[in-house]
C-alpha cells in the first residue's frame, strides 16, 4: 500500500487526493458486525488505507473499475448473496463469501473472495460479470493484485 500511496501521488496527484481518507478500525468492526462478516487483516488494511471513492468520482481506479467504500461493499455483497437460488441460479454466479471492491458501474465488479472458491485460496481476487458466466481469477491474493498495480 505504501508503494500504491507513492505510485498514485506521483502519476495521479489529482486522482490520489480525491480518494476518501481511510476508515477507523472501530467502524471496520461495527461495520463486521452489522453485516455479520470478518474481514481479514489485508482487506482491512486497504480500507485503513483509503475507503474508496466518493459516489460521483468516475475516475477509474483499476482498469475500468472504480473503488468501492466499505459499507457499500458489504451492502452489494448483501443484496447478491440474497439473489442466490432466486435471480441466481447457475452455480456460483455469486457467492457469499464475495466482496465487491472496485466496480464499473455497469454490474461488474473485482472482489475478494474470502473463502477461495474455485482454488481453495482464501483472499484471492475474481472478476464477477453481471451477464458473463466466467469468473477470472485475477490474481491469488490481495497483495499480488496490488502489486500488478504497481508494476
Amino acid at each position: 500500500l505504501k508503494k500504491l500511496e507513492n505510485n498514485l501521488t506521483l502519476k495521479r496527484t489529482a486522482f490520489y487526493h480525491k480518494l476518501q481518507t481511510g476508515i477507523e478500525i472501530s467502524e471496520i468492526e461495527k461495520l463486521e458486525k452489522q453485516w455479520n462478516k470478518v474481514l481479514p487483516d489485508d482487506l482491512k488494511k486497504l480500507y485503513l488505507w483509503k475507503n474508496g471513492q466518493p459516489e460521483k468520482e468516475y475516475e477509474a481506479f483499476v482498469n475500468n473499475s472504480m473503488m468501492i467504500p466499505l459499507q457499500q461493499a458489504l451492502e452489494i455483497a448483501q443484496n447478491l448473496t440474497a439473489m442466490i437460488g432466486k435471480d441466481f441460479d447457475r452455480e456460483n454466479w455469486w457467492h457469499q463469501s464475495w466482496i465487491p471492491l472496485f466496480h464499473n458501474g455497469g454490474g461488474d465488479y473485482i472482489c475478494y473472495d474470502l473463502e477461495g472458491v474455485f482454488t481453495g485460496q482464501k483472499g484471492q481476487i475474481l472478476k464477477h460479470y453481471h451477464n458473463y458466466e466466467a469468473r477470472n481469477v485475477l490474481a491469488p491474493s490481495l497483495e499480488v493484485f496490488l502489486e500488478s498495480l504497481n508494476t
